[in-house]
């Protein structure tokens, strides 16, 4: 059953130093709070996951809390570069960054295979693509009925998942609505995740056809953190805010004001701080 907690405690308790982890949410729903939080505690040689890496990644890259990650296209959207992962791939600063990059086919059927707790994922990919003669991880099996070549890929276990969610009530039920990407997904093929949500409420009463509903057995710790998503949107509750997303290029092209932004606004900083981003920027 899942655990209502703070935020500093559930990454105290749920992401270790060395851990294989996974921060979901496609543009809607980004864990930018708890991504944070993951930082100022200093956690170190993490694996990252992530199907679209973007600014948070580029922020836990940055600061070298990264070994290694496992991608499906990376970059600032709508504005260009990684400033902070390119210069760790191109520079190794501060630290080498081990890559492995997959396709979005690959990465969401990944996901689907470690939330079935199978070994691989199959599917129609890869097809004149060149990325299976640098990636080792995409290998080619042959259907047993059919003879047909298919593209396999491992399963994505992460050892903790971590998502921002619109609601959740007071059990640890968790409720996403909107845009939902892999959430669902890589919440279920981790040994541990963290949700933080915009409230708690008594019921949650899904309004929309494609509501998902995490049940409190899947879920290991929820944290009300409100505007745990900004800069990304959380649908019905604020906007994205595209002017940070145009911001953050100048500010990550140099390490030294990078660097500064992380101390203002990372390591000065606490989760509630997110809640005034939520009220300026409400939809």
């Amino acid at each position: 059953m899942a655990k209502i907690v703070s935020l500093s405690e559930a990454v105290a308790e749920n992401v270790r130093d060395g851990d294989t982890v996974a921060m979901e949410g496609f543009t809607h729903l980004i864990p930018y709070a708890a991504g944070h939080e993951v930082i100022r505690q200093g956690k170190k040689d993490l694996f990252l996951i992530r199907m679209t890496p973007d600014i948070l990644y580029d922020q836990l890259i940055g600061v070298g809390a990264a070994r290694g990650m496992k991608f499906s296209w990376g970059g600032n959207p709508g504005v260009g570069s990684l400033h902070r992962f390119r210069d760790a791939v191109e520079n190794q600063w501060p630290r080498p960054l081990e890559i492995e990059e997959h396709s979005h086919a690959a990465m969401a059927n990944a996901y689907e295979a470690g939330a079935a707790n199978l070994p691989f994922a199959m599917l129609r990919g890869y097809i004149g693509a060149d990325l299976p003669k640098v990636n080792p991880n995409i290998k080619n099996v042959t259907c047993p009925f059919t003879g047909e070549v298919l593209a396999a890929v491992p399963a994505i276990r992460p050892d903790v998942t971590i998502i921002h969610a619109l609601r959740a009530d007071r059990k640890g039920n968790v409720l996403l609505e909107g845009i939902v990407g892999v959430q669902k997904e890589a919440v279920l093929a981790a040994r541990r995740s963290i949700i933080t949500v915009e409230e708690i409420v008594e019921e949650l009463n899904p309004p929309s056809p494609n509501s998902v509903v995490l049940p409190t057995w899947a879920v290991t710790s929820v944290v009300l953190v409100p505007g745990g998503a900004f800069p990304s949107y959380a649908q019905g509750y604020y906007a994205r805010s595209n002017a940070f997303y145009i911001a953050w290029d100048e500010i990550a092209r140099d390490r030294g004001s990078f660097q500064a932004w992380i101390k203002e606004n990372v390591m000065e900083a606490r989760p509630e701080d997110f809640a005034k981003y939520a009220k300026k920027h409400a939809a």
